[in-house]
């Protein structure tokens, strides 16, 4: 599991190959100028529900993936969670089949 840390003191636990690809539309979006909200849902044994941290380019944000591998990048999620952007806020989308898988 890797972490998004944002702003020194808030940490999410998320799959390495997600954190990837989150990296690359949150990256973008930023470089962009873009401020943006990241969703996810908060697991039963942790209180369910759900919760959701703003973004925006003037906040620290590290990506510490636990693996030193470098993930093979899935256009077709990137668009998939750009797609959960424009429609408010990032969502953690599971990575769509492709044809060979």
């Amino acid at each position: 599991m890797g972490t998004l840390i944002y702003g020194g003191d808030f940490e999410l636990e998320v799959d390495d190959r997600m954190l990837a690809h989150l990296q690359v539309v949150i990256i973008g979006r930023l470089r962009r100028a873009e401020s943006c909200a990241l969703s996810w849902s908060v697991p039963k044994a942790q209180g369910s529900g759900r919760e959701t941290i703003w973004l925006n380019p003037h906040t620290a944000l590290r990506f510490r993936f636990d693996s030193a591998e470098r993930h093979t990048i899935n256009p077709a999620w990137v668009a998939l969670i750009s797609e959960t952007a424009n429609r408010g806020d990032i969502q953690l989308v599971q990575e769509p089949q492709t044809a060979a898988g």
